[in-house]
């Protein structure tokens, strides 16, 4: 019964871990950041983008799911 249950828990994970792969675009790219903006954004200022970065984001092309920059916040 454990064993079944340790299965079908790693199941799910692999299958979420899939999804969110697919939506985040990550398997169309050969690399995973864009620019070095795209890495230094997705390390240190995922949390709190800014006009700046939203910016950034539109001319350099970065891929991924969408952080929306909401002012004020």
């Amino acid at each position: 019964m454990k064993k079944l249950l340790v299965l079908l828990f790693l199941s799910a994970f692999v299958f979420g871990c899939g999804a969110a792969a697919q939506k985040s675009e990550f398997w169309q790219h050969d690399t995973m950041y864009k620019t070095n903006d795209h890495m230094r954004f997705s390390w240190s200022g995922y949390r709190n983008p800014s006009a700046e970065t939203g910016k950034k984001s539109i001319e350099q092309g970065w891929w991924g799911i969408e952080i929306p920059y909401v002012p004020g916040q």
